[in-house]
């Protein structure tokens, strides 16, 4: 039975930590809140969601809309499913753009980019392949182990899409038909040694600039070093880059001339841009650790468009961390609003922070350890890779965690998070659209739709098993792809659910 309202219900501690410089650590156990803390959905705002520009939506990578995909819960059955066949695996998440100039013809166009570094543009109505674009080389990488995750981007101005290949170059490609633009800085080399650095995160966008970041391949294998790339969009000139490693050198760097090595931004959600435009978050993998120029395991936000280091929060438990491959920037940080930011990775902990200050107490001072505000487990354990969905509706704020083992919803209250429910169903990042969670299960295959109050599905649309792939739901469609491309596969598939 429903509670008449709201209860706070601590669970019981299961000890408490002590962070650097005495400062007292956060509960590392489950807070929880009843269900009906999560507002019901209301009726989807009468403007249609026509376009999914990028991984998550919006720079902020939020993975919610407020706006009508034309998908409702009484539609979810009668759904048109369309199984597409592809030249290539798609490890990421797609994008969609409405009613756009391509082929000599108004389509409704899906834009994928596959692991070896072929983009694909797909009529979403009828599966048509209407142009593909194969990087130069191709044939060089193609079924090696050299690949990439990251999801492509539209333009602003809906001509041009960016996509990357696992040569290192960032692509500006004609939405019309796919041909790479050329001139000024056009295609862009953010690596020196594509052989070591990978372009796994998703592209993102902050104001006339492409954000870009670097990471290593399944492995670990030595050297490199994660790093950002600010990209005009209009040039192709690199505007700016920031090394997590060697941080004193501002360029791009010949990774065996750096003394250290890893540090990788290897989360699907990549950088995260703050609403304003003029400050980035990344958070990064296992590297080594000295606050001024290293910063493995570590949490920073950067100043747009100098990628100046503004602040960074690193955990007490970082030398552990990358002496065991624990990467905590497994999944980007979270905005979460109200001055919070949540950060989880592969050690099963989820952290809150404090936006104004990372690590607690001195904004400037990146030598200092620990700082969170509040550390809760991870749903199910296990540990993130996904970019968590965060639902602003009626006052409150939602966040919806999927991982390896669980899907749970937490409710943000006085600055800590409240775990609302729970179900046992691993998933990759989650969509909030049309008042409707929808979860890709990685391990079984197919998406899971939910209520956002509730852990009880109320649907399932079919599909096969994948990786780090991620649906989206768009003007009366669900598009997800399948496969893994760890399994170096020149094929792979896309399933299309449509209302029409």
């Amino acid at each position: 039975m429903r509670a008449a309202r709201p209860r706070l219900a601590l669970a019981l501690a299961a000890g408490v930590l002590l962070g650097a410089c005495g400062s007292p650590a956060a509960e590392s156990s489950t807070p929880t809140i009843a269900a009906d803390a999560i507002p019901p959905a209301t009726q989807a705002s009468t403007s249609p969601l026509l376009d999914w520009p990028e991984f998550g939506l919006d720079p902020q990578r939020s993975n919610t809309t407020e706006s009508s995909p034309g998908i409702s819960t009484s539609k979810l059955a009668h759904l048109r499913r369309m199984h597409v066949s592809l030249p290539g695996t798609v490890d990421s998440s797609p994008i969609y753009l409405h009613a756009a100039q391509v082929a000599g013809g108004v389509h409704n166009v899906v834009v994928v980019t596959t692991t070896y570094g072929k983009t694909l543009a797909i009529d979403a109505e009828s599966g048509q392949l209407l142009w593909t674009f194969t990087p130069p080389g191709y044939g060089g990488w193609a079924g090696s182990a050299q690949i990439t995750h990251a999801s492509p981007l539209a333009d602003p101005g809906r001509r041009y899409v960016y996509a990357t290949s696992p040569n290192g170059l960032i692509h500006k490609l004609s939405l019309a038909d796919g041909s790479e633009a050329s001139g000024g800085g056009w295609p862009v080399s953010v690596t020196r040694d594509p052989t070591h650095e990978k372009l796994g995160a998703a592209l993102n966008i902050a104001g006339p600039d492409l954000v870009v970041a670097t990471s290593g391949y399944l492995g670990d294998a030595p050297p490199y070093q994660g790093h950002v790339v600010l990209i005009a969009r209009s040039s192709g000139r690199i505007r700016s880059v920031f090394n997590t490693l060697c941080a004193n050198r501002r360029s791009l760097i010949v990774p065996n001339t750096c003394a250290s090595s890893d540090s990788a931004i290897l989360s699907r959600g990549g950088a995260v841009v703050e609403p304003n435009d003029t400050r980035i978050l990344v958070s990064t993998g296992n590297g080594p650790w000295n606050g001024s120029t290293d910063f493995g395991d570590s949490v920073l936000e950067l100043s747009l468009p100098s990628l100046k280091l503004l602040q960074a929060f690193t955990p007490t438990e970082q030398a552990r961390f990358n002496e065991t491959d624990t990467d905590l920037g497994s999944s980007a940080p979270v905005l979460l609003g109200h001055g919070r930011v949540l950060i989880a990775g592969k050690d099963g902990s989820m952290r809150v922070l404090s936006l104004s200050r990372l690590n607690g107490r001195r904004r400037s001072d990146t030598k200092l350890l620990g700082g969170e505000l509040q550390r809760l487990p991870l749903p199910g354990g296990g540990m993130l890779f996904t970019a968590p969905a965060v639902w602003r509706h009626r006052g409150r704020t939602t966040v919806f965690v999927a991982g390896e083992h669980a899907t749970a919803a937490y409710v943000l209250r006085r600055g800590k998070l409240y775990r609302a429910w729970i179900a046992n169903t691993p998933g990759t990042s989650p969509v909030m659209a049309g008042g409707l969670l929808y979860v890709y299960n990685p391990d079984a295959g197919g998406i899971v739709v939910y209520r956002p109050g509730s852990r009880r599905p109320v649907a399932k649309l079919p599909g096969s098993p994948g990786h780090w792939n991620s649906p989206i739901v768009v003007d009366g469609h669900v598009v997800e792809p399948e496969s893994d491309g760890n399994d170096h596969e020149t094929s792979g598939s896309l399933e299309i659910f449509s209302v029409r």
